[in-house]
């Protein structure tokens, strides 16, 4: 098989389709095949073959060990095959191409996560055999391969597998280190001396893939560190090594020597402090003021700088922000032990005693100054890219690049030492400050990117300086001149000004001087500024208009200009991530305010369609053009058929299974679809057709399920037969389908929809029989909590309100289902009035009782099973209950609440009541679906004396006052206030 699997490989690296596909076939049939993973060890095992074939071999084996190892899996892999394998595996490890032997350690890394050490336990002691060997080649590829076994096996979780793994740790761990050590002598000797340098490049390789071995072994191997002697002698040495490698560094350097490597190692060995920092802070108590020390002493300290280069200063940025988070924090000890309370009390001690000794006022000053001065500053690299691609310097580093962007990096530790520190950082800041805040030289670079970086400090502190700065004086008197100097240089300070007004006008900005500020971003969007400058003024007015102060009809004298210089904006950028953050700013406009938009969606309207087909492939940019979209259908209303047919194009692709990036686009487009329904005023032929992807977007998942409910009551209220003989059954079908599988919240919800099938016509009762019958079972054995057995019931009691023909064939079919006879159906009604009346007073939503004791009117009739009857009492009480919270009492007078006039009488609430908060729009769906509900047109005391004269009347005086008499005399009393018999 061997000379076939190789032929087949050779193939499948070709780029000929026509010889690639078919190649890729065969492979994928030999998945399964007994012998195929052995063939493939062969094959990448021969030394002799291409290297291109024999990385295919590995890839392929790979990628059958992920699918076919586990013992579980689908067409697994045969157990002598696998112990094959495994013995064939370890017997050589002079893999002369490095790429591969990666690709090989990784390999046996996967399989020892299954098998090490219960089915491998050879693995181990193999590799440590080979490591103390002196074969050097062998004895790298052996270090290569245990550490990443080791990186597997540390990740494993169940608490059995890591007590596997701290066994592992205490056996090697001794082992690992004493190797580091001699091997990072050895570099350091070979390196002063002047040795070859490819040995002391081999000795540095071996020395930074011990050091790896051993910072997952101290990480996750131990469960107190402290209490390991060799764990705390490596962290105690960690510093001093990194001292002496950045001293050898800068030796190396001098000789021209390729640093790559050594920079590896010296960054590990600060990856190696934050780790324990994050894993086990409680172990280093001690050697925090050690870490703090080194930390400062190469970023902010002459001497120390010049030994450090860029990417270990971030490591150790990173290192002093791990430590101020272990210092204010509280960790997490049980109180159930007076040992475990005395643990606690001595750690905040230590831990108050190193801020007091450590962060003196004149380290901070210098901590402060160096940071603002030095690190925030702008680099010759950042202003060639503002030249030559101002798009991408504009994108703001966030996310975490804190850990890998020197500036960010700079600035997340600020930000931490000054919530810390403020009053030592604000005086600095505020000194700064005073020498920067006065207009500079344009022609001085210097001055000006020392000035952009106090802005900056200022802008991430705004929060903490709220008492020290008097943002308004600020702005009138130089912030908003420095933005009319026109200079190239001063472009810095306008761009920084922009972003310091968005960052401060949410914490201190008087009103009066907003429409200035308006005015002020006009001109800074205008298209003569520079554009890095036009996306910082675009990211700033965001912030202004979120503020909780933002008045849109302050702002309506500017919308028109700065809409057109926002859009403008969009489309002179080119980049995705530019044209997504300046749509959402235009979004979020239009969210804010509304239907005064409507003059000048125009434009916007028609390029949208065209940004869609240029964004293909950009699934974030599609979903801020939905979003855009989602805010202009609810801000036009009615007027928004114009956008009908981009809106029906982009809810069909984004909300259909079938389409690969429906998985990013399908929660905006479905938000998208339903405001498109509720600001319809008539369905359409395309609207409708949409329905046909809501089968299988329920069928997918219950993520979007709310949303997907959302939608078919919409569709229900918009066009009910339509949509009834269109998709109807399907659709309640499949809802009847999982009911079983959803939360609380989600019948709720699934529930809400089918009563608003009850309320739209007959048709839709007919279809949701099947489902009223459980709903019916439901109320009968009281299952369910309270907010589903209210929408239970509140069913239950439309289909007496509305069909009661209906009612009673549910109420024989459950009586039949129940193999009860015929005669028995009373049984059944009066479970479920026994229900309704225990579960009534325990509902709190007006609306919902009144619909629960309107029904319960209708049930009062001559003719009345006598189970009905026999609650009676109950009935009445819960009607009466129901009366006294939606009715105010005032001397026997009755005044109607505004609020509750709809619970109350016909009347129809006004129009304002239906009014969308943000929109400002009627929303006739929500109108219609009100104005129908029985709640808000039929009086409850009205309908209430109505039946209880017709009783009378059908009953006769003696019956009906026998009847009256089981009442109590409170709830006797309470009705007289209500009804006259």
């Amino acid at each position: 098989m061997d000379t076939a699997v190789i032929e087949i490989l050779q193939q499948a690296g070709s780029q000929d389709p026509n010889i690639l596909k078919p190649a890729e076939q065969t492979l994928k049939q030999w998945e399964t095949e007994r012998g195929f993973y052995i063939a493939l060890y062969n094959v990448f095992s021969n030394h002799s073959l291409s290297v291109n074939i024999r990385w295919m071999a590995i890839l392929c084996f790979k990628n059958g060990v992920d699918r076919y190892w586990r013992k579980n899996a689908p067409n697994a892999m045969a157990d002598d095959e696998k112990e094959f394998l495994r013995q064939r595996l370890i017997v050589n490890f002079e893999e002369p191409v490095n790429q591969l032997a990666v690709q090989l350690a990784a390999v046996i890394a996967k399989i020892a996560r299954y098998d090490c050490p219960r089915e491998w336990g050879s693995l181990i002691p193999t590799l440590l055999d080979v490591i103390r060997g002196q074969n050097p080649l062998a004895q790298h590829r052996a270090l290569l391969t245990l550490y990443h076994v080791v990186k597997s096996l540390a990740s494993k979780r169940l608490n059995a597998d890591k007590r596997l793994f701290e066994e592992l740790t205490i056996n090697m761990f001794n082992f690992v280190l004493n190797l580091w050590n001699t091997y990072t002598e050895s570099f350091l000797i070979m390196a002063s001396n002047g040795a070859d340098t490819n040995q002391t490049q081999e000795a540095l390789e071996k020395a930074l893939l011990l050091l790896k071995i051993l910072r997952k072994l101290i990480m996750f191997g131990f469960y107190k560190p402290s209490e390991s002697q060799d764990a705390m002698l490596f962290l105690e040495i960690v510093c001093e090594r990194a001292r002496t490698c950045l001293e050898c560094r800068k030796t190396l350097l001098s000789r021209d020597i390729q640093l790559f490597v050594c920079d590896k190692f010296i960054i590990h060995l600060i990856k190696v402090l934050i780790g324990m920092l994050q894993m086990h802070h409680l172990c280093c108590i001690e050697l925090i003021p050690t870490f703090l020390e080194f930390s400062v002493f190469y970023c902010f300290t002459e001497a120390g700088h010049n030994l450090a280069f860029e990417r270990f200063i971030i490591q150790c940025l990173n290192l002093i922000k791990c430590t101020l988070s272990c210092v204010y924090s509280r960790p997490y000890i049980s109180k159930n032990r007076e040992e475990e309370r005395d643990q606690l009390d001595r750690y905040e001690l230590k831990m108050s005693a190193i801020k007091q000794e450590f962060f003196t006022p004149e380290t901070l000053t210098e901590i402060c100054s160096k940071l603002v001065t030095h690190y925030f500053l702008l680099t010759p690299n950042d202003l060639e890219l503002w030249d030559m691609d101002p798009e991408n310097f504009f994108v703001d580093d966030g996310g975490e690049s804190w850990k890998y962007s020197l500036r960010p990096c700079a600035e997340s530790v600020f930000t931490g030492i000054f919530h810390h520190f403020r009053e030592v950082f604000a005086s600095v800041l505020v000194d700064l400050m005073q020498r920067y805040h006065q207009p500079v030289d344009p022609n001085n670079l210097h001055a000006i990117l020392l000035k952009d970086a106090v802005y900056n400090a200022v802008g991430l502190a705004a929060f903490e300086l709220y008492d020290e700065v008097n943002f308004d004086q600020w702005f009138s008197t130089t912030l908003k001149e420095e933005l009319k100097i026109r200079s190239n240089n001063y472009r810095i300070i306008r761009r920084r000004v922009c972003w310091l007004i968005g960052r401060w006008t949410s914490v201190k900005l008087s009103a009066e001087l907003r429409p200035e500020l308006y005015e002020l971003m006009v001109e800074v969007l205008s298209p003569e500024e520079d554009l890095g400058v036009r996306l910082a003024a675009s990211d700033a007015l965001k912030l202004v208009i979120d503020d909780f102060q933002f008045n849109p009809e302050e702002f309506s004298p500017y919308l028109e200009r700065t809409f057109f210089l926002l859009f403008s904006l969009l489309k002179e950028v080119k980049e995705c991530d530019t044209r997504m953050r300046v749509l959402y700013v235009l979004s979020f406009m239009i969210e804010r305010v509304g239907s005064e938009i409507n003059p000048h969606v125009g434009v916007l309207s028609s390029y949208l369609p065209v940004l869609w087909q240029e964004s293909e492939g950009h699934n974030m940019l599609r979903c801020a053009i939905i979003s855009t979209l989602t805010h202009l259908q609810k801000a036009l209303g009615s007027k928004s058929v114009i956008l009908e047919p981009v809106v029906v194009g982009v809810i069909a692709l984004s909300c259909d299974v079938n389409q690969e990036s429906h998985v990013y686009l399908m929660e905006d487009g479905l938000q998208l679809w339903l405001a498109l329904l509720e600001n319809t005023a008539a369905p359409t032929p395309a609207i409708m057709d949409l329905a046909r992807n809501m089968p299988a977007l329920l069928e997918q998942s219950s993520h979007n399920l709310e949303l997907c409910l959302d939608i078919i009551q919409a569709y229900i209220i918009l066009s009910p037969l339509e949509f009834f003989n269109q998709r109807g059954a399907a659709i309640i079908e499949i809802l009847r389908s999982i009911m079983g599988d959803l939360r609380c919240e989600e019948i709720v919800t699934t529930m809400i929809v089918f009563e608003t099938c009850l309320c739209a016509s007959r048709q839709g009762a007919e279809l949701i029989k099947p489902i009223l019958i459980n709903v019916f079972k439901n109320v009968c054995k009281g299952e369910g909590r309270l907010a589903e057995m209210t929408m239970y019931l509140s069913i239950v009691a439309r289909v007496l309100w509305f069909y009661k023909d209906i009612f009673i064939q549910i109420i024989s079919e459950i009586t039949r289902i129940m193999n009860k006879d015929e005669a028995r159906e009373e049984v059944v009604l009066g479970q479920i009035i026994n229900e309704w009346v225990d579960h009534m007073p325990f509902i709190t939503q007006l609306e919902r009782r009144k619909l629960l004791a309107l029904a319960l009117c209708s049930l009062l009739e001559a003719n009345s099973p006598p189970s009905v009857l026999e609650h009676f009492p109950d009935i009445m009480s819960n009607i009466v209950e129901t009366l006294n919270d939606i009715t105010k009492i005032d001397n026997i007078e009755y005044t109607f609440s505004p609020i509750f006039r709809s619970l109350l009488t016909s009347e129809q609430s006004s129009s304002s009541e239906y009014e969308d908060d943000e929109y400002g729009i009627k929303l006739d769906q929500e109108k219609r679906l009100a104005f129908n509900d029985p709640v808000n047109c039929v009086s409850l005391k009205d309908t209430l004396q109505n039946q209880l004269i017709t009783l009378r009347r059908l009953m006769g005086d003696n019956q009906f006052n026998q009847l009256m008499l089981t009442l109590d005399s409170e709830t006797d009393k309470q009705l007289k206030h209500y009804v006259s018999l």
